[in-house]
Order: C-alpha cells, then sequence, then structure tokens
C-alpha cells in the first residue's frame, strides 16, 4: 500500500461512488477543496485509489482550539475496508496536522462509522444529527499532541 498526498480531482470518484452515489458528481466538489490549507491524502493498492480522505483548517465553533482542521469525504472501496488504508490515510495526514501544529481534528461522522473513528481515537461529541439525503452524523474529534 502506497499513502501520499494527492490532487483534490482524484478524490471525487471515490467520494461520488462511496459517499454520495445517489447526488449529482458536483455534489463530491467541495468549495474548500483548493483552499491554501486544504490537502487531500490518498491510498493505494496496485496503482488504485482505495481510500481518500481531505483536511480542510475549519473552526467547530464548540471547540475553543485555535488551531483546527476538519477531515471531510473519507472513503474507502468497499473491499478494501478494515484492511487498514482508511487508517494509514489518518494516520498519514496526522503527521502533516503535527507539522502544522493543529490541535484539533474533527469530523461530522456517519453515525455507522462512529465506532471506526472511536478505534483511531475520536469521541463523540453533542447528539446525532440529520443530513437529508446523506443520514444521521454526528460530532467526531481527535485532540492532536
Amino acid at each position: 500500500m502506497k499513502v501520499l498526498r494527492i490532487e483534490a480531482e482524484q478524490t471525487y470518484t471515490l467520494r461520488h461512488n462511496i459517499l454520495r452515489p445517489y447526488q449529482p458528481f458536483e455534489a463530491c466538489q467541495y468549495d474548500t477543496d483548493h483552499d491554501e490549507h486544504a490537502f487531500h491524502i490518498g491510498a493505494f493498492i496496485e496503482g488504485n485509489l482505495v481510500s481518500a480522505a481531505s483536511f480542510y483548517m475549519e473552526s467547530y465553533a464548540e471547540f475553543t482550539s485555535p488551531k483546527q482542521y476538519r477531515l471531510r469525504a473519507m472513503a474507502t472501496t468497499e473491499e478494501f475496508r478494515n484492511k487498514g488504508a482508511g487508517r494509514e490515510v489518518i494516520h498519514y495526514a496526522e503527521r502533516i496536522l503535527h507539522e502544522r501544529k493543529a490541535d484539533i481534528l474533527w469530523c461530522k461522522g456517519r453515525t455507522s462509522v462512529q465506532k471506526y473513528y472511536q478505534k483511531l481515537g475520536f469521541q463523540a461529541y453533542g447528539d446525532v444529527f440529520d443530513y437529508p439525503e446523506i443520514g444521521p452524523h454526528v460530532i467526531m474529534y481527535k485532540t492532536l499532541s
């Protein structure tokens, strides 16, 4: 498995297929994808992108930490789930976040993957909320050292 930084455009097909298959392809292209502090990580097996996630400097108002990053659009192909690809993407990103002196990594995670995020050291925060057409989510966060 090879994990490295990738361009936002490389994530779009995976985002669409895994996270928003019933929405237009454009729904997987975020305004923040090309922000100055944004970065995208992908895991490849035999040259194929099997897991990807995007990271943005964005604060969640409930957290007082001065330097927060948001994890968004974490997606792993079904055949490579539970094989470490997603975990390696997060670990790679955490090294970058450490260099950038980030304090907190947070996301709006689907409740269906809440246990996955907990295995990676994230904690739930607040109540479950619903995204229409996507489903129930919860804020998950991880304090970075």
